[in-house]
């Protein structure tokens, strides 16, 4: 049985298409990269989550999260590339906004089929990758997700807007927010602003200026980049990229 001890992030590619594994004091492949992390971030994802004795699925969060005292991990997680989740999991993603749901408490599994798969991964020895192999099962079975979702992520997350993105993909406005809140968990706006964020602050940790950031992201300036991160993290700039 792996450590309780609440350790480093670490992430590695998954083979379900788009997905990330990452753990968080839990057992990892050797080659993957490991970084720090304290709060999750919005970024337009789902995860599935392990923690020793329970299965969650983590809905797409519109505010910094941090795992409170009674979830200290470890933990392991498949993160899902946006859009693809609600699909495999049964649930349309605005019903687990900013939530994190016990995966029993879904309708996708029996709760006694639930309880063996958490005590199977459990007593794994690597339970990053029992959980990987558990959605590449639930994908097998489950329908695929719709190719027009990635085509919405890919046109907002190139900086299109949502009335060229809504062309692009071949939806009115009002059709491409209704999937969007099954899909993502809010409306394209809402996925655009996060995916955006995420833009910048891949630029920022590089080492791009702030100002060369906002810039390069979309902004209209480092203010307005300013303002976007405080009010999805609840944080400064500066002690965003420095804690």
């Amino acid at each position: 049985m792996p450590s309780s001890e609440y350790g480093p992030y670490a992430e590695r590619p998954s083979r379900f298409p788009g997905a990330v594994v990452w753990t968080h004091g839990a057992t990892l492949a050797a080659d993957a990269s490991a970084v720090s992390t304290e709060s999750v971030l919005p970024d337009g994802c789902m995860d599935l989550l392990w923690t020793e004795g329970r299965l969650l699925v983590a809905g797409p969060d519109t505010h910094a999260y941090t795992p409170g005292p009674g979830l200290s991990g470890p933990w392991a997680g498949i993160r899902f590339h946006p859009g693809t989740a609600p699909a495999l999991l049964g649930v349309p993603a605005h019903e687990l906004r900013d939530l994190r749901v016990d995966l029993a408490d879904l309708p996708l599994l029996p709760t006694a089929d639930v309880r063996r798969l958490t005590a199977r991964i459990d007593a794994a020895p690597d339970p990053a990758a029992a959980l990987e192999a558990l959605a590449l099962r639930l994908a097998a079975t489950g329908p695929a997700p719709d190719p027009l979702l990635r085509a919405v992520v890919a046109s907002l997350t190139s900086g299109h807007s949502v009335t060229t993105t809504a062309d692009h993909v071949g939806l009115g406005p009002r059709q491409l927010h209704r999937r969007s809140l099954d899909a993502f968990g809010y409306g394209p706006k809402t996925l655009a602003r996060i995916l955006r964020l995420q833009r910048a602050l891949t630029l920022a940790r590089a080492g791009t200026p702030l100002a060369d950031t906002a810039a390069r992201a979309g902004y209209a300036d480092q203010a307005h980049f300013a303002r976007d991160v405080r009010e999805f993290t609840g944080s400064s700039v500066t002690a965003l990229l420095t804690g």
